[in-house]
This record gives C-alpha cells, sequence and structure tokens, in this order.
C-alpha cells in the first residue's frame, strides 16, 4: 500500500525574505490517536489555518509541513506525520515510530473509549522507538463540545502527569489552544536539543539539520601595481 503524502507549508517569514533564510532544524512530529478523535481537523488548522467537518478517515500516513522561528535567528521545519487510527494501518503506523522525537496523543473529550485507549498508544509507541527519549503529550480534543464532555479535566491532567507530559485541552473547530499546543511541543523539544538530551546523528530523522546558507562573499580585486615611472 502507497503512503498518502500532503505538503502544506506555511511561512511566517515574509515570503520575499526566503530566499536568504536558514532553516536550522527538521522536528518530526506525529498524532496518534484512534480514528475519528480528530487528529487531522487538528494537522490541519494548525497547518493550513482552515477547519472543515465531516473530513474522511485518514487512509495510510499523511503529512503536513510548518515553518517558523522557535527563537529569533533559529528556524525550524515541523514535519508533522498525521496517522491513521484503525488498526488495519498499524503495521504501516509503526514503522514511523523509530524515526520520530514528539508525539501528541490525541483523545476525544466526548468519547470516553477513545481517552480509555490513549495508555495503549502511549506503550505502542514507546515499544517501536528504539532511537532516542521521545516528547509525549497528551491532547483533549473537541473541547468545543462543553456539553458531551466524559472526561473530566482533572483527570486527564493528573493522568499526564502520571505519565511525565503536558496536557491539552484543544478544538480544530474554535481553533482554540490548536497554536499553543504545537508550539509548547516544539520549544520542549528544542529545550532538549539545547540540553543535549535529543541525539543529532546522521540515520536518524526525528531531529536533523536541515541546510544553511552559505552567503556569498566576493573576493576582493588585488590592487594594480602603481606605476613607478
Amino acid at each position: 500500500m502507497s503512503t498518502s503524502i500532503r505538503r502544506a507549508p506555511i511561512f511566517p517569514v515574509p515570503m520575499h525574505t526566503l530566499a536568504s533564510v536558514d532553516w536550522h532544524y527538521q522536528f518530526r512530529l506525529t498524532l496518534l490517536g484512534d480514528s475519528t478523535v480528530g487528529k487531522t481537523s487538528l494537522v490541519k488548522r494548525y497547518t493550513e489555518g482552515q477547519f472543515s467537518s465531516g473530513l474522511p478517515s485518514t487512509v495510510g500516513v499523511e503529512y503536513y509541513i510548518r515553518m517558523l522561528q522557535v527563537e529569533p535567528g533559529v528556524r525550524v521545519k515541523l514535519q508533522i506525520w498525521d496517522t491513521a487510527g484503525q488498526e488495519r494501518f498499524r503495521s504501516m503506523t509503526r514503522s514511523f515510530y523509530r524515526n520520530i522525537i514528539g508525539i501528541m496523543l490525541v483523545f476525544d473529550k466526548s468519547n470516553r473509549k477513545s481517552f480509555e485507549h490513549v495508555e495503549n498508544w502511549y506503550r505502542e509507541a514507546n515499544e517501536y522507538n528504539f532511537s532516542c527519549k521521545v516528547v509525549f503529550m497528551l491532547i483533549g480534543h473537541k473541547s468545543d463540545l462543553e456539553t458531551e464532555s466524559v472526561v473530566p479535566r482533572g483527570e486527564a491532567e493528573a493522568f499526564a502527569s502520571s505519565l511525565g507530559m503536558a496536557y491539552f485541552e484543544t478544538s480544530a473547530q474554535n481553533n482554540s489552544n490548536v497554536d499553543a499546543a504545537f508550539e509548547f511541543l516544539m520549544h520542549q523539544i528544542y529545550s532538549g536539543l539545547c540540553a543535549e538530551a535529543h541525539p543529532n546523528r546522521d540515520g536518524w530523522e526525528g531531529v536533523k539539520l536541515v541546510y544553511r546558507i552559505t552567503k556569498f562573499t566576493p573576493r576582493r580585486k588585488k590592487a594594480e601595481p602603481k606605476c613607478q615611472c
């Protein structure tokens, strides 16, 4: 089965400056969770600034891209992999775990079973990722459905804390906390990279140097010898 690919670049840096920009790092992230919890809606809201109800279920894996500055002068490309939640695609999605640095574990606040399954996703991701310490985050999605929520915030926060991860409640429909969640995860990864907690080595795609642009400095012309007449 072929992998479905979607590229959706967004450039917060003015377009006329892109030719002179250095992208220092690429961070590869993924979203895991049951089918229909809204993983695709979250990614599309963050990378495309759009929300559409009734999106079809992801088939296999799709990826999206967003580029931004993690701090002045340090630019990061986020490569975000959106995975299918159905069991029949698990063998495909598992192959991506070992090249991931950040994982959002997503559940639907109006679906109790999707919350109960988060621990299974967490264990599976740890089982198949052998290369480094992954930065996890728990996402309670569809916070706009407040009257239908069956997972109290306190319970979700306690569960996230027990696994050593942050917890955010988000809504792709209302665009609530979407940017904040992704960018908090990005900053956690970057802080770990600065502290040398995350390896940056050849052959691993979780964190890597994207490219640097070498600035051209014209050579000075040699001064012509003055006439000694």
